[in-house]
């Protein structure tokens, strides 16, 4: 039984984060029905112009000023770069990149 408690947990976190990312998706494809954002595929054309790589995860929000995507992209030398765009315009905001 004291096994079953640490694994229903992990289950939980588990159907929790889809849960959030379904939301993530509704949330960018009906701004996307709004007009208000681009495509990803046109944010993800525009981040690998710059910065050539693999993508590795995307995330849309709401912040006050507007919606942001936020990835994390593995570029070609290795380096896992966090990079933050303007959801309507495109515009690089910021670029982080994780040194080990």
């Amino acid at each position: 039984m004291r096994n079953a408690i640490p694994a229903l947990l992990v289950v939980a976190l588990l159907a929790a984060t889809a849960v959030y990312a379904d939301d993530d998706h509704t949330r960018a494809r009906k701004a996307l029905e709004r007009g208000e954002v681009l495509p990803l595929t046109a944010i993800l054309a525009r981040v690998r112009e710059q910065y050539p790589g693999n993508v590795l995860e995307t995330e849309f929000e709401m912040e006050d000023d507007g919606y942001r995507y936020e990835l994390e992209l593995l570029d070609e030398d290795g380096y896992l770069l966090e990079i933050e765009l303007d959801a309507a315009t495109g515009e690089i905001l910021e670029v982080e990149r994780e040194d080990d």
